[in-house]
């Protein structure tokens, strides 16, 4: 019997032939990443565990990215960063983001971009931009859509800040081998639709317990027509499922995109790539045909709680919400730029890129010779720095943080629980960054196929 990408991954890494599903396993780490929200707590397990004095198992695969709440007057917050400095001062750490620090200190700095001069973004899409996501690999994140990365044919997942600080101290894990659930798309994506919009059906098809410590890989020729960022949209909400892992099987375009980036950045270009055997097997399999797949919602207060945006249009808003790991990328915007341009909002509409190189690119990237920052001022959004920013909450003062009760939000983000953005009763609506942008245009939830001269 044949083996999946993901069981072909994991068996490399434990030094074995093959694994089979629900086998348990140690297997070797080749990246992990910590945040402000769970590094303190990592560095403090760690610490325990292993000694003060103990050094980190390799300084040269350990990422840190400060992104939930970095740009917040909230001292916890601060106390957080301080933690984060300490600890990368301490061990000499290689890849820390956060400019300010490393200048104070005549650290090097790790950016791709050296002329970046804030916190680069939200750790999903940093590790890519900065060449951390490499085929074949396994990256390993105490932050649950580490899954993300599984967009560029590696093993990602989230773990939490014991294993973590196992991790730290030793480069080890121990896995249980998941099975394969295989969901393939046929044909091309309309104009008005979005990965965000195939995940969405995906999830409220098998709903958020029907992934559960499985791997969902992505396939067909409508996932391998999708850009790299669309891939990762897909792989991003696979932890929405309860699936333990997301995979797309690395390609040409995958090739291209970690080389671009490993070089830029200097960070190593392993690349080994995997393809399912023949007769892998698989746990679920389900076929989608683009062509009759609808622009979808996930009502409040669950990602599975589908609709098609037809079917809950109308629905009176009271803001719109544009960023996050899932919806913050460029192509996000470039799409959703594209239905604002020469429009004006009609509820607080908030723009939050994923990262610093998103945010560049917004005066980069052109509509009819308007930047996309120029596009998205001109009808009235909010543009805030590179972050999580309100995906998760956060403190008081972040930026399109939900503060009331009455709040009813259309949002690119990944998560609508009760308080996952903010006020526990305020309603979250979760949706493509083209309906988001539609619904913001009008004030209601809208069905972007209904601006129809946007797509032709």
């Amino acid at each position: 019997m044949g083996m999946t990408i993901t069981e072909k991954i994991l068996a490399e890494h434990a030094g074995k032939e093959r694994v089979d599903p629900g086998e348990n396993i140690w297997v070797d780490v080749d990246i992990l990443m910590t945040h402000d929200v769970c590094g303190p707590g990592t560095i403090g397990i760690f610490e325990r565990e292993f000694g003060k004095d103990a050094n980190v198992w390799n300084r040269d695969r350990v990422v840190i990215i400060p992104d939930h709440y970095i740009f917040t007057a909230n001292e916890q917050a601060h106390r957080n960063i301080e933690i984060l400095r300490s600890f990368v001062k301490k061990h000499g750490l290689k890849y820390y983001y956060d400019p300010d620090f490393l200048q104070s200190e005549g650290m090097p700095s790790p950016y791709a971009d050296p002329t970046r001069t804030s916190y680069k973004g939200v750790c999903h899409i940093a590790l890519p931009e900065e060449g951390h996501t490499r085929p074949g690999e396994i990256l390993l994140g105490t932050d649950s859509h580490t899954c993300t990365a599984g967009a560029f044919g590696q093993f990602a997942t989230g773990i939490g800040n014991t294993d973590a600080g196992f991790v730290l101290g030793t480069g080890k894990t121990w896995l249980k081998v998941p099975p394969t659930m295989r969901f393939v798309f046929e044909g091309e994506l309309p104009p008005y639709m979005m990965a965000k919009d195939m995940i969405l059906a995906i999830i409220g098809d098998i709903g958020v317990d029907g992934g559960t410590y499985r791997a969902m890989h992505f396939d067909g020729d409508g996932v391998h027509r999708l850009t790299m960022e669309d891939r990762m949209t897909l792989c991003n909400m696979v932890i929405e499922a309860g699936g333990k892992n997301g995979v797309v099987e690395a390609d040409e375009l995958t090739r291209q995109y970690v080389q671009e980036r490993t070089a830029r950045a200097g960070t190593p270009q392993n690349m080994r790539f995997h393809k399912n055997d023949p007769d892998a097997q698989f746990i679920f399999e389900k076929v989608y045909n683009l062509d009759k797949l609808e622009p979808m919602v996930a009502k409040p207060h669950s990602p599975d709680n589908k609709a098609t945006v037809s079917e809950v249009k109308g629905t009176k808003l009271t803001r719109a919400y544009i960023g996050s790991c899932t919806g913050g990328k460029i192509s996000d915007f470039v799409a959703a730029a594209q239905l604002l341009k020469g429009e004006e909002v009609r509820i607080p509409t908030f723009v939050v890129p994923a990262s610093t190189e998103v945010d560049a690119a917004l005066d980069t990237e052109k509509l009819d010779g308007k930047s996309l920052r120029e596009v998205f001022r001109d009808a009235g959004a909010i543009i805030g720095p590179a972050s999580c920013a309100a995906c998760l909450g956060g403190p008081a003062d972040t930026l399109g943080r939900l503060n009331s009760p009455e709040e009813v939000c259309i949002s690119a983000t990944n998560r609508n629980f009760p308080g996952r953005m903010g006020n526990k009763q305020a309603q979250v609506y979760l949706a493509s960054p083209l309906t988001v942008a539609a619904s913001a245009i009008r004030g209601v939830i809208t069905d972007p196929r209904e601006l129809v001269g946007s797509f032709v």
